[in-house]
């Protein structure tokens, strides 16, 4: 497993997108609409990982989906922060912990069709210490990996801060190899560092309440 993606919400995808060039450095490309969920979002690519600005475009679809539901808690400022773990069998975590699958899928700016499949939305909105869980369909490249120039230089996410119980935690996972560290709370997501080519960035949760 791996991190795959922090989840941001934010009410606008452009002031966000800007938000995050101003202060970190940090380009956020255009993403998409996801079909069925309610949601579009920005990416900031940072190799293996990624950040998703996302918000509400439509909400009565929105209100239809556990990720529409979820990320308009998150820009009504409950909490503005939420994170996915990849998986190659997502199956087979899904089993463990008892959860059903969803697929979901947006169009790239290119048009490619983009697929992928995800399980533990609702667990992860409840408490957001926990991740949801997503596999890539097997022709979708990952976000992270898209071509973009950062004025901070080339990045990379080092660490994620997570505020929550950490025996949970290390259950929801099966494991500890993950660049995380979790101090007491139940916050979820506290901030996550980013190492550049010269320094390393700090983004908290509060820069976004």
């Amino acid at each position: 497993m791996q991190i795959d993606h922090i989840v941001v919400g934010v009410r606008d995808l452009d002031t966000a997108g800007a938000q995050f060039e101003a202060r970190y450095g940090l380009t956020a490309i255009e993403g998409g609409r996801h079909p069925g969920w309610g949601t579009a979002n920005r990416l900031v690519p940072l190799g293996s990982a990624y950040l998703e600005l996302v918000t509400v475009v439509d909400q009565a679809e929105a209100s239809n989906s556990e990720f529409g539901r979820w990320v308009s808690t998150m820009i009504e400022g409950k909490s503005r922060l939420g994170w996915a773990v990849r998986t190659d069998d997502l199956d087979r975590t899904a089993s463990r912990l008892g959860l059903e699958v969803a697929e979901g899928s947006r169009r790239s700016q290119s048009g490619q069709l983009l697929h992928w499949r995800v399980a533990g939305v609702a667990q992860a909105a409840r408490d957001n210490s926990l991740p949801f869980f997503i596999q890539w369909g097997a022709n979708t490249p990952l976000p992270g990996q898209a071509s973009v120039v950062h004025r901070a230089g080339a990045v990379a996410l080092a660490e994620l801060t997570i505020a929550g119980d950490e025996q949970r935690l290390q259950e929801w996972l099966g494991t500890k190899s993950l660049p995380i560290r979790v101090t007491p709370g139940t916050q979820g997501p506290a901030s996550f560092t980013v190492r550049t080519s010269t320094n390393t960035i700090v983004v908290s949760s509060d820069d976004w309440q």
